[in-house]
């Protein structure tokens, strides 16, 4: 049976995240119900890249799925779009190699994370209100989180993960009119480990943690640490690289 790799944008704001839930809506169980439609009604799964939480967006999630299809490439991706609602797109449906996992091929994944130093309502679903930022702190911080690192310190507490380490390879904010961007890539990141990191960089631009303390974090891993998360909802998963 022919592998498909896909390739979707969704408006996080209505979504309980990624991942298939009994009773919450997800995109994952979207476009799960809109294959099997598709299908003739027989069942389809949908493997994604990674998790992302109720209220995060992305612009370039990519997941596989097998299926044997009687229309071309060009023709599922419209009827996809045909039955997706408005906060869910597919970008791309390609056949591809049988071995490639979503997961577990993906090279390095992208993310965005947008503040706003201003109050502007119509985009208040995709960007995090802080107030003026000091975008000097911010890259000092920034910098410090390039290569690989445990980052325990950094991520919801879950029992059953034992690697915790991740390798960034880019970390950088951007400043642009009153949008201050983050931008990070890494291999892998662990849950709400972008947010974290975010959310105490913007404390630190504050004046509300230090340089210190957020190195000691960085150098000593440890759980439930008390530091900063940034809302779900200014995070936009924007890229996953394969070979």
């Amino acid at each position: 049976m022919p592998r498909f790799k896909l390739v979707c944008q969704y408006d996080g704001s209505n979504f309980s995240g990624w991942q298939s839930q009994k009773s919450d809506r997800t995109v994952q169980d979207e476009l799960e119900r809109v294959l099997t439609l598709l299908n003739h009604g027989d069942l389809v799964r949908i493997i994604g890249s990674g998790r992302t939480d109720a209220g995060v967006h992305a612009l370039g999630q990519v997941a596989h799925f097998d299926m044997e299809p009687d229309m071309d490439n060009c023709e599922l991706r419209n009827a996809l779009n045909g039955n997706l609602p408005e906060d869910c797109h597919v970008n791309l449906v390609e056949v591809t190699d049988p071995d490639f996992h979503a997961r577990f091929s993906a090279l390095n994944r992208d993310y965005i994370y947008s503040c706003r130093q201003d109050r502007y309502l119509l985009d208040r679903n995709t960007v995090w209100y802080t107030g003026n930022l000091d975008l000097s702190k911010l890259n000092n911080a920034a910098e410090i989180v390039v290569g690989e690192h445990d980052f325990l310190s950094f991520s919801k507490k879950n029992l059953g993960i034992e690697n915790t380490n991740c390798t960034i390879f880019q970390s950088q904010w951007q400043e642009s009119s009153k949008i201050v961007n983050y931008y990070v890539s890494a291999n892998r990141f662990l849950h709400h480990m972008v947010r974290y990191l975010v959310g105490t960089m913007v404390a630190i631009s504050r004046g509300n943690y230090t340089m210190k303390e957020f190195k000691e974090l960085l150098n000593h891993p440890k759980h439930d640490v008390q530091i900063y998360r940034a809302p779900a909802y200014g995070l936009v998963l924007d890229h996953v690289s394969y070979e």
